[in-house]
């Protein structure tokens, strides 16, 4: 019996960024593997391949109705970029019974990880001190109660509920927080498996000593948490920005730290990378990260070990449970944003 076939275009992406050698070697036992190579693909390799590819798989798949019905064994479309993208004819996959599969959930990990690491810096203000101990300004056993606190027991709140801000939560457990989400698209039932209080947009910003801003971008949430949002901030609550700078009044954000309202931790921005001479640069009261809360060795190959299981899942005639599926109701708001631009110029620059 043959195998299925997938294309693997992984673009500028490494195939080892994405996959273990093992989880890849597996990939290679599911399927036969077309192209799976360190470097772009021809578009006509993905044409020659349309009518007996079963799987594709891009960190920018590109498919018009036309394609897809010309390829009339493919069961799903995974991205591995980590997001919907705005180049997928999503109403062709839709009426075809094709899964559109993003590999967001295989950033959990590493994600999670630095967005609790700033917020517990944040929150301690140890980069702040740490930089007063370069020229001499430490503040020797003092406890400062106005900015700095502890996470033990706090009010942590979400915007967005979503496989990152359920990393979070669990690794924030061992703190006892009181834990609340803003996340309209969140089954009730969901939230309470995490302990998540859902609540309002207004109530998860005044109500949070942390707000963690993860939610996905999508062409209804540009400047959700604008400047009336970023105001009922309490006084030195510390805002966590591991999503998108798109969610954010970024302006605004700014305002609130430089007049020192609040603190923030940021790994994302509206332009990348941030001018040199941009005013966050200079005020202490901000943890800045270049775009690097995945971007430790091995952190993205989970998206691979996901990608693997979830095949072997289809292949057996059993729908896809790790990654996340596209939505009829709402996939069209998810898709593309400011993604597809970005991952051209990508792709261009490799």
């Amino acid at each position: 019996m043959n195998k299925p076939v997938a294309v693997l275009d992984p673009q500028w992406r490494q195939l080892d960024e994405l996959f273990t050698r093992a989880d890849l070697e597996r990939l290679g036992g599911l399927c036969d593997l077309v192209w799976a190579k360190n470097e772009p693909m021809p578009g006509h390799v993905l044409d020659e391949n349309l009518a007996d590819m079963t799987f594709y798989l891009s960190a920018l798949p590109t498919l018009d109705a036309a394609q897809i019905k010309s390829a009339a064994k493919l069961k799903a479309v995974i991205e591995l970029y980590g997001a919907f993208p705005d180049t997928i004819d999503y109403t062709a996959c839709f009426d075809r019974g094709i899964e559109v599969l993003a590999t967001g959930p295989g950033m959990r990990g590493s994600v999670a990880e630095m967005a609790v690491a700033m917020a517990l810096s944040g929150a301690r203000g140890l980069v702040e001190e740490h930089e007063l101990f370069r020229t001499g300004g430490e503040h020797w056993l003092n406890d400062n109660p106005a900015t700095d606190f502890t996470l033990f027991e706090q009010t942590i709140g979400f915007v967005g509920f979503g496989a990152i801000a359920k990393e979070c939560s669990r690794l924030l457990a061992p703190f006892s927080p009181k834990i609340s989400a803003y996340d309209p698209w969140l089954d009730p039932s969901v939230a309470k498996q995490y302990g998540a209080r859902l609540v309002s947009l207004e109530e998860v910003a005044s109500s949070s000593r942390v707000l963690f801003v993860t939610a996905a971008p999508t062409r209804t949430n540009k400047g959700l948490v604008d400047a009336t949002t970023i105001a009922r901030l309490q006084r030195n609550a510390l805002l966590v920005l591991v999503s998108r700078a798109h969610l954010i009044d970024f302006d605004a954000l700014v305002e609130a730290v430089r007049t020192r309202r609040i603190r923030a931790a940021i790994d994302v921005f509206p332009v990348e990378p941030l001018a040199k001479d941009h005013p966050l640069r200079d005020m202490p009261n901000v943890i800045l990260s270049p775009h690097r809360a995945a971007a430790v060795s091995g952190g993205r190959q989970l998206m691979g070990r996901l990608i693997v299981e979830d095949i072997a899942r289809m292949i057996d005639g059993k729908p896809p449970a790790d990654l996340q599926r596209a939505r009829r109701e709402h996939v069209m708001d998810l898709a593309g944003v400011q993604h597809s631009k970005k991952l051209e110029n990508m792709a261009l620059e490799r």
